[in-house]
């Protein structure tokens, strides 16, 4: 199964991390023979004091900052199909409103990883997008490898060998299971599901008579039957916290991508800030490799 990519979401601030997920944006692109739509979101207002101070010195500063993210944007996308948004307005309403009138597969984010009152945009809204949007998110982390970085040279494409998939077998969880195995089967990679039993659970877990061997049975059954990777399979049950073990096995594997279901969540980022230690947060902004979720 091929996944249907044709319009891509990308998501920049300008900074240097929002930069860096540039380049998948792009392989993403050509591999699928996607089109990618740029934006930018300007905060609140914007548009309307451009508007008010249309003859002023200051509106016409507005408007060359505008012309000169646009020009910036379309240079950073050239050479693949893209339109550009320069938006004003608050962000994820902005951006959810251009997800469903540009039909968005996918969308393709960088973040800090930053804690606390640094967060900024692609930092602290990382999360409100993944949780919140209706189509899978890639989102690129802080600590990318280098080797891992695909090339400037954007005829190149993103290559994946080793796909990290983590369940914890929930209905959220599973939800990303057909992404992480089309991906692997679509480019001859090797795929391995992994169930992490947290340590406060492993008492509880071993008196209903779930041992190893049985854990790593539901996970074999959990991928159907039309799944062809011959052979290139793993399974894997290990024991801790779970955003730290699936970082530490991407880390063995040498993983160039995991896949996780998220949760849906529909309140405001106000509210959503208590998650910023949930398992998929911490993983996003700990991995050496890109991070795909799929919301349920």
């Amino acid at each position: 199964m091929r996944l249907p990519v044709k319009n891509i979401l990308y998501a920049t601030d300008f900074s240097a991390p929002a930069e860096a997920a540039l380049p998948y944006a792009r392989g993403l692109a050509i591999r699928y023979g996607a089109r990618v739509h740029g934006v930018h979101v300007h905060l609140p207002g914007f548009e309307s004091i451009a508007e008010r101070e249309r003859m002023s010195d200051f509106g016409r500063a507005v408007q060359e900052q505008i012309k000169i993210e646009a020009e910036q944007l379309n240079a950073m996308l050239s050479g693949i199909p893209h339109n550009i948004f320069i938006c004003a307005g608050t962000f994820w309403p902005t951006l959810l409103g251009l997800i469903h009138q540009q039909n968005i597969d996918l969308i393709v984010i960088g973040t800090r990883g930053r804690t606390g009152a640094g967060r900024v945009l692609l930092g602290s809204v990382a999360e409100e997008i993944f949780r919140r949007a209706p189509c899978p998110v890639l989102t690129v982390g802080p600590h990318i490898s280098p080797h891992l970085s695909v090339s400037k040279d954007t005829s190149r494409r993103l290559e994946l060998k080793q796909v990290l998939f983590a369940t914890d077998f929930t209905s959220e969880s599973l939800k990303a299971l057909p992404y992480a195995a089309s991906l692997a089967e679509e480019n001859q990679a090797r795929l391995t599901v992994l169930h992490v039993i947290k340590d406060a659970e492993n008492d509880e877990i071993i008196h209903k008579g779930e041992c190893g061997e049985d854990l790593l049975r539901k996970l074999r059954e959990l991928l159907p039957p039309e799944v062809n990777l011959q052979g290139n399979l793993n399974f894997k049950v290990e024991q801790g916290d779970a955003a730290e073990t699936i970082l530490q096995v991407a880390k063995a594997l040498d993983a160039d991508l995991i896949v996780l279901g998220v949760r849906r969540v529909d309140e405001p980022i106000s509210i959503i800030t208590h998650l910023a230690r949930s398992t998929a947060h911490r993983v996003l902004t700990h991995a050496e490799c890109p991070v795909l979720t799929v919301r349920e």
